[in-house]
């Protein structure tokens, strides 16, 4: 009898110990007093990577990469050296067998998950990350969300703002005529200043009338007095851009490029102007051109977006 007893209570304890292990495994779908269960449209669905400990995987974004988060040590990443779109992983710990996982936030608000196993010779070594809007299959819900929001640009969505300056640079309108700067056979113009909600968006151009390519230093927004009295000290505020579509770096000979600034929206008092200057570098065929209150508010609203 005592035998019986004895062989029940190791059964139940067997039992015991086999439900307490399921009961650590997740299925999701047991949830309890106020919890609310996630349902699959609300989930980003990861993408399956594989590493190695011998070979690096590079990964191609569509944007600047802000931020990334690894699962474990077992991983190591981090951003291409002088690229910001490209982050290169690799396995810390040789044949590690649990799964992990690493997450990839872009200057677009786009969020990117990956689920990351070990294999000693990965399929795919260099992957271009396209940007995809909707491509999920079974519901129409983007594989990377696009409501991520970015301390520099408040409430705007990264999304929305490189939607709006690719409309602008892909219209190519030119809505003000009479500011620009012509010197040593550069010009520079603003094509256009726009407005939507809190930005206001500037649309310059650079034509290179030379032979001879021009490199772009650096460009400076800044806010000035207009008339400037001697032993004065010279009050200047400096507006910095939050974003640029096709941030120019040169000038080929006899062609031209166009750049779209994203800025925090502001005014300029009656007696200052915002003066724009562009540097040449290791030259000297710098460009200055100044803008009145009156063109910054006047700027176009954007109302409808066009993006081939």
């Amino acid at each position: 009898m005592k035998q019986l007893i004895l062989i029940a209570v190791l059964i139940f304890g067997a039992i015991s110990v086999n439900a307490q292990r399921q009961s650590n495994v997740s299925t999701g779908d047991l949830y309890e007093g106020f919890s609310r269960k996630i349902t699959y449209d609300r989930m980003i669905p990861p993408y399956g990577l594989e590493v190695t400990f011998d070979k690096t995987v590079h990964i191609i974004f569509p944007s600047a990469v802000r931020y990334i988060d690894l699962g474990s040590a077992n991983l190591i990443a981090g951003k291409a050296d002088g690229a910001e779109n490209v982050v290169r992983v690799k396995a810390a710990v040789r044949g590690f067998e649990t799964e992990t996982n690493f997450a990839v936030i872009t200057d677009e608000g786009n969020f990117y998950s990956f689920n990351v196993k070990y294999a000693n010779e990965p399929e795919k070594l260099n992957i271009e990350m396209k940007d995809f809007m909707h491509d999920g299959d079974a519901v129409n819900r983007p594989n990377n969300s696009m409501e991520i929001y970015l301390k520099e640009l408040g409430n705007e969505s990264p999304k929305v703002v490189q939607l709006i300056m690719k409309s602008i640079y892909l219209s190519n309108q030119r809505e003000i005529k009479h500011i620009g700067c012509k010197r040593f056979g550069i010009q520079q113009t603003l094509k256009g200043i726009y407005v939507n909600n809190s930005l206001l968006y500037f649309h310059t151009q650079i034509k290179n009338n030379s032979n001879v390519p021009f490199e772009v230093d650096f460009i400076t927004f800044k806010i000035v007095d207009k008339k400037v009295a001697k032993r004065t000290a010279i009050q200047e505020q400096v507006i910095y851009p939050v974003r640029a579509y096709n941030n120019v770096t040169e000038v080929k000979g006899m062609s031209s490029e166009r750049t779209v600034f994203a800025m925090d929206k502001f005014t300029i008092p009656n007696d200052k102007q915002l003066v724009v200057e562009l540097f040449e570098k290791n030259g000297g065929r710098h460009q200055t051109f100044n803008v009145n209150n009156s063109d910054i508010t006047g700027a176009e609203v954007i109302n409808e977006l066009e993006v081939e």
